[in-house]
């Protein structure tokens, strides 16, 4: 499979594999410190959504990657 899709596939596998990460800190309410700086849950929020709307994104993209490739236009008779 020499498609670009594939690699737009594990692009979006890896931001649903993050989205879903800080999903789980906000429902489990893990707290974060990042050295003396504590990480609001908020942030984890925001991350939900933009990281979702990329995976989401990235998954339509491959999908219309793949109808375009399959679509071969017709052959031009020799002249």
């Amino acid at each position: 499979m020499n498609c670009p899709a594939l690699g737009l596939r594990v692009a979006s596998v890896i931001f649903g594999l993050m989205c879903l990460g800080n999903l789980a800190r906000i429902v489990g309410c893990v707290s974060l410190q990042v050295g003396y700086c504590p990480v609001r849950r908020r942030w984890s929020a925001v991350a939900v959504v933009v990281l979702a709307a990329l995976c989401v994104w990235l998954w339509m993209l491959a999908s219309k990657a793949c109808k375009k490739k399959d679509e071969v236009p017709p052959a031009k008779p020799a002249a």
